[in-house]
């Protein structure tokens, strides 16, 4: 009986057993369930942008190498970096995409926001190439907008290829020409660090700074032949609080453009040469520009630039605006062409439709000080304003520049205005 009794014992044993394994089963199963799906829900809420691929590294790291991108470039890795961008712009928290070492073809680039996250920064240590196939761009090469807290730093390049299609420019010929993509654009975007990357050879503007508030360039390189056609360095327009640092600009344009709408802006450190120098303008060419104020230009060196400190109007200006409270501070000229230069009858390439003298931009509040070296042109110092708006409350002090040819005496050449003048070499004054 003991033993009948042992062995009913046994088997009630197992059946116990067997009964708490299908259990614990059944939770493991109803556990999976729920976790796989309140993930699904989590992704659905995410949104498009939140279903990229996983992340390649710690604190959502992206590199585009992982994502298909090959360094050979020919290439075309597009795809690649714009799923980088959707997985980065779409996670919480500080975000980076990784450009590694390499050369990466691609084409029209648009990183679209806002993004989720505290911030995305791009680590650029490879080159980015710009296709030449112009069919790739319906406008702009590589386009960020409504970005917060956007860095882009690294060693590495931005190379528009632009030799290829210069000769496609007609825009020295035509008022309505077609534009060329520009390398590097930021529009509506706000805290943005660009630092160490070099901008070169693009096919238009290197980069253009649009509707923004707090963009720093600091310690770029943006390079381009002398005779290459618009390839502007640094363009901005309807911006404020821009702050250009100890950055080197060799282009076959305006080195700095400061255009219609830019206010509170701060260039420092800059060398300028080759290129048209660091211009405000031009201005009036549309219609319903807004004032350009509060800026500052220091601490900066022109090497062989075609112009220096240059401020341009159109002399058949569209509508009225003010160019006002602008400083220059300690600018060392090296063999510069005209370089102090205020211009409102600029016509380039005899476009203008008015007959005769119809500018309504008002230039006033500016102030040369310590401006100093040699200039290519006998005219060193050029003020050609407008009679109808002469210029306003223009001072100069400690401007000591050179002509640096032979046979020929350097001179000011002023017209409408009045200037205020102390410690300047009698051969930049203009006559009051």
């Amino acid at each position: 009986t003991r033993i009948k009794d042992r062995g009913g014992f046994h088997k009630d044993r197992m059946a116990f057993r067997n009964v708490a394994m299908r259990v614990l089963l059944l939770m493991v199963v109803v556990s999976a369930a729920y976790a796989k799906g309140k993930e699904e829900k989590k992704e659905s809420a995410d949104g498009p942008a939140a279903s990229g691929p996983a992340a390649s590294g710690p604190g959502g790291e992206y590199d585009i190498t992982k994502l298909g991108a090959k360094p050979d470039g020919k290439t075309d890795s597009t795809k690649a970096v714009e799923e980088a961008w959707a997985s980065a712009c779409g996670g919480t928290g500080k975000q980076t995409i990784v450009i590694p070492k390499g050369d990466f073809l691609t084409g029209a680039l648009n990183f679209t926001g806002p993004c989720k996250g505290d911030g995305v920064t791009i680590k650029l240590e490879g080159n980015l190439l710009a296709s030449n196939d112009l069919s790739k761009f319906p406008s702009n090469w590589i386009e960020i907008m409504r970005i917060k807290n956007l860095v882009i730093t690294g060693k590495g390049s931005i190379d528009g290829q632009g030799k290829a299609v210069w000769t496609k420019n007609s825009c020295q010929k035509n008022y309505n020409c077609k534009i060329l993509p520009n390398s590097l654009v930021l529009d509506f975007c706000d805290d943005a660090l660009i630092e160490g990357i070099s901008i070169i050879n693009s096919k238009f503007f290197h980069m253009n700074i649009y509707e923004c508030k707090g963009v720093t360039v600091k310690d770029v390189k943006v390079n381009a032949p002398g005779d290459s056609p618009n390839t502007d360095g640094i363009h901005m327009g309807d911006s404020s609080n821009v702050n250009i640092i100890d950055t080197t600009i060799a282009v076959g344009d305006d080195c700095i453009s400061i255009g219609p709408g830019s206010k509170q802006v701060n260039i420092s450190g800059v060398t300028c040469g080759p290129g048209h120098g660091i211009s405000i303008g031009s201005l009036g060419r549309y219609k319903d520009e807004k004032d350009v104020t509060d800026i500052h230009v220091k601490n900066c060196v022109f090497k062989g630039s075609t112009n220096g400190l240059r401020i341009k109007s159109y002399e058949d200006s569209k509508s009225p605006l003010v160019a006002s409270k602008i400083s220059y501070e300690n600018i060392k000229m090296d063999d510069s062409g005209y370089p102090i230069i205020i211009d409102q009858k600029y016509c380039p390439n005899k476009l203008c439709t008015a007959k005769g003298d119809s500018s309504r931009v008002t230039v006033k509040d500016v102030t040369f000080k310590n401006i100093t070296g040699t200039s290519s042109t006998p005219e060193a110092v050029s003020l050609l304003c407008s009679d109808k708006k002469p210029c306003e409350g223009v001072t100069m002090s400690d401007v000591k520049i050179e002509y640096s040819g032979k046979n020929n005496k350097t001179m000011a050449v002023c017209t409408n205005v009045k200037v205020t003048a102390t410690g300047v070499d009698k051969a930049n004054a203009c006559a009051a």
